[in-house]
């Protein structure tokens, strides 16, 4: 069954990424977002009867359920969706199915990180622990990763995204300077982003190779910072979307793969999940990779963005260092990618910066993105990817249904 033109996101809210978010509870910020998409759809409360959201710390359960107490809604439809990265765009294809089945008719999607400053022990009262290690402790860890990965050394994304980086170059040859460019193409993008973590700090190729070496061949400029901040889309019905105050952006497919959780187990690290959800969503939506006009994709680090290139279609396989070196990434370029600067820098606030591809490739769908606006864009491409190349999400809006 495809979900081609059952809903549309009307409504769209972000918290601008930011290192910090002092005492604010993550409670605060998704509210704030929430309320903020629902005024831009021009819905009231009372016409969202649909919630979806993510695992939240220090709520052990019944998340649905405190979120919308602490909103005012008594939804009919609520979800809970933890695929990591790929979160964000997952929300929104379960969002068109919830309306589809008609178990709802408006469904709010929140995603929210926060990051507050750690006071350590002592006198120094003025210094930032939040970056302190934590211990890992396997009695306390009875998952494949405790068994299979950390003994071996394989603590967080760094070294995955390592790994993958250098079997890649070693299959097809890989430069350092092609995975370098998709970062500097992306912060000439952020650079006309406002809401962006970078947008008043250039970058050069040079400059991103001449970063610390984090985990080889990585350097620090093609890896995410990590950040705060929340966003929220509003998706209605196709009959509803009559009244709502934005231009819709048309849900036209979605695919979705889960691999592997332990990175131990994945089945390839240059044969992911990522062409079987893009396959799905483009086959949804009755279209080829050649015809959209925004890629959104995830980027965690620059090699991601060369793996969902080939993967989904873009270019054939080993080609992405090419392609990506042929063709102008930013907004004004012959190949759209990642118009808000991606993650790399407009930033990623935990699973809102996931979303953020999301909420990119819908403004862009609206005509809403200002400077950076992409003429005349028709279609668009978002990903989503959790853990390291574990869990994707790929979606296809249009500005037609």
């Amino acid at each position: 069954m495809s979900l081609k033109g059952a809903a549309a996101v009307v409504g769209v809210a972000e918290l601008a990424p930011q290192r910090y978010t002092g005492d604010a509870t993550i409670l605060d910020l998704l509210s704030g977002v929430a309320v903020e998409a629902m005024a831009d759809a021009g819905f009231y409360r009372s016409q969202v009867d649909g919630l979806i959201v993510h695992p939240i710390g220090g709520l052990p359960g019944f998340v649905p359920a405190t979120v919308a107490e602490h909103l005012g809604l008594q939804p009919t439809f609520a979800e809970i969706v933890d695929l990591g990265g790929a979160t964000g765009a997952g929300m929104i294809w379960r969002a068109a199915a919830a309306i589809q089945a008609g178990m709802c008719t408006t469904c709010l999607c929140l995603t929210g990180t926060r990051r507050r400053k750690r006071t350590p022990r002592g006198n120094n009262t003025n210094a930032d622990t939040s970056r302190r290690p934590r211990s890992f402790s396997p009695s306390r860890d009875r998952s494949p990763q405790a068994e299979f990965d950390a003994p071996y050394g394989m603590l967080g994304a760094n070294v995955g995204y390592a790994m993958i980086a250098n079997r890649y170059a070693h299959e097809y040859g890989l430069k350092d300077t092609q995975r370098a460019k998709v970062a500097v193409d992306q912060r000439k993008n952020a650079n006309a982003n406002p809401a962006a973590i970078f947008h008043d700090q250039t970058l050069t190729i040079d400059q991103v190779l001449s970063s610390e070496v984090i985990c080889e061949p990585l350097h620090m400029l093609e890896i995410v910072m990590p950040a705060a901040g929340a966003a929220a889309l509003l998706v209605t019905a196709a009959d509803r979307v009559a009244d709502a105050k934005q231009p819709p952006a048309w849900i036209l497919g979605a695919g979705e793969s889960v691999t592997h959780s332990s990175f131990a187990q994945a089945p390839g690290l240059d044969a992911t999940g990522i062409g079987i959800a893009a396959r799905s969503a483009f086959s949804q939506a009755g279209v080829r990779p050649s015809d959209i006009g925004l890629a959104s994709l995830y980027d965690c680090y620059t090699v991601m963005v060369l793996l969902t290139l080939e993967e989904a279609g873009f270019c054939a396989r080993g080609e992405a260092g090419a392609f990506v070196e042929a063709h102008d990434l930013t907004f004004g370029g012959d190949f759209p990618l990642n118009t808000h600067g991606g993650q790399l820098s407009f930033g990623q606030p935990g699973m809102a910066g996931g979303m953020s591809h999301v909420t990119e490739a819908v403004r862009q769908i609206q005509g809403r993105c200002g400077a950076r606006q992409i003429p005349g864009l028709e279609l668009a491409y978002a990903h989503g990817n959790g853990g390291i190349i574990a869990e994707q999400t790929g979606l296809v809006f249009g500005a037609a249904r």
